[in-house]
């Protein structure tokens, strides 16, 4: 059954940006790399871009490379030919840049990179989703209050207290 409603919104990964910024795949050509380099650093550092979306991120940027081949094609040449047998076509250029477009449509879209897809992240300034942090505290048996490894805690003022026989 397929979904309905918006899209779900982005989340950033915490566990993923860990990873550290990802690396340009070796087989990008130029354009891809040029295009890699442009973008990256940006969307690392909105937290969109992580380890796992390395290659989505790479085939973005090779249909990327290959749309401003076709581009390049169609202003060097006819748009229209003429086949052997006499018939005008357009050139095949327009019909891989318009493929490329549409790639790179959806893996902009997927990636945060597009106005709309904006608008669906998650509000980094914190007038977002607003995220709950639990702590297990315990007392320990002299009375002071210690976290999971033994540290004693200080300012747990706002700390709940939950019954264990609940």
């Amino acid at each position: 059954m397929a979904r309905r409603g918006p899209k779900p919104r982005p989340r950033a990964s915490a566990e993923l940006k860990e990873g550290g910024l990802p690396r340009c795949p070796a087989h990008l050509d130029d354009v891809a790399r040029k295009e890699w380099r442009r973008l990256a650093r940006t969307l690392f550092d909105a937290g969109i871009l992580t380890v796992a979306d390395r290659a989505a991120f790479a085939a973005y940027c090779q249909s990327y490379s290959k749309w401003a081949e076709a581009e390049r094609q169609l202003r060097a040449g006819p748009k229209l030919i003429k086949t052997p047998s006499g018939y005008v076509q357009q050139s095949p250029w327009i019909g891989i840049a318009n493929k490329q477009l549409e790639l790179m449509g959806r893996y902009m879209s997927e990636l945060g990179t597009t106005p709309t897809s904006r608008a669906r992240l998650p509000d980094r300034a914190g007038a977002g989703d607003e995220t709950t942090v639990f702590r297990i505290l315990f007392e320990g048996a002299d009375g002071r209050t210690r976290d999971g490894k033994g540290n004693l805690v200080e300012g747990h003022e706002n700390a709940v207290t939950i019954d264990p026989r609940l």
